[in-house]
């Protein structure tokens, strides 16, 4: 058994070889989700964190920027749904480092419009995979209301606010009281939309909103681009396979 076991892994590899979900190399038999070039050189965080109004505290994997913001939009927009467990791992990660404990897992909805367009969410698919690295199903308990513009196209951060202002509610008010919730997103810029959902959840009765992402924008355009290397991060993901 054991043996038709990897014979049918290495079939699989011929087949779709495991590719760096970031730049797209072949990895190596040891490597899990990314290259280790990927590893070394891609804009992480290192600890600094966008304040986002209404929240308790957030986490960041990265920046928004090179590979990181290319892998993102094959995330979202080129069906690469299975990118998910890659991101799921290293939001996780960051979960644990930087967030304390809390009650119950929720995600950032697009509008059914949206979902139908892409035919998913990638945030709860990503809210799918951090909750299967913590041990914990998501919720889903926050509804999209309308169809907005995408905040993408948006110029000013107080035309962002104002864009998302009232476009979400809570569907289940006792499911929230007095809860800690970990929201989760895969990207933000100026903070605006997940500021509106932890507005939302807290008026309906949360206790306290962490938020946590893959990826975050620069607070400054013009910051230095440096590249951070964490080997705590990846010692325990190197032998751990794809799901």
């Amino acid at each position: 058994v054991r043996g038709s076991v990897v014979r049918r892994s290495r079939l699989r590899e011929i087949i779709s070889p495991r590719k760096c979900v970031f730049c797209l190399r072949l990895l190596a038999r040891e490597e899990t989700d990314l290259c280790m070039q990927c590893r070394t050189r891609l804009p992480y965080c290192a600890g600094k964190q966008r304040s986002i109004p209404y929240s308790a505290g957030s986490a960041a994997v990265f920046y928004y920027e090179g590979d990181v913001r290319e892998a993102v939009l094959r995330y979202k927009f080129g069906g690469q749904m299975q990118y998910a467990h890659a991101f799921g791992r290293l939001v996780a990660m960051q979960v644990r480092e930087h967030l304390p404990e809390f009650d119950l897992i929720c995600h950032v909805p697009v509008s059914r419009a949206r979902r139908r367009e892409r035919g998913y969410d990638q945030a709860e698919c990503l809210a799918r995979a951090v909750g299967a690295e913590l041990g914990m199903r998501p919720r889903r308990i926050l509804i999209k209301k309308r169809n907005n513009p995408a905040q993408s196209g948006i110029p000013t951060p107080e035309q962002r606010r104002a864009n998302v202002l009232g476009v979400y509610e809570v569907r289940d008010h006792a499911a929230v009281q007095g809860k800690k919730i970990l929201l989760i997103d895969d990207v933000t810029t100026t903070g605006a939309t997940l500021s509106e959902c932890c507005r939302t959840l807290l008026d309906a009765g949360a206790a306290q909103i962490f938020c946590a992402v893959l990826a975050q924008a620069h607070r400054n355009e013009e910051q230095v681009r440096t590249c951070y290397f964490f080997p705590e991060i990846w010692a325990s993901t190197l032998a751990r396979p794809m799901c």
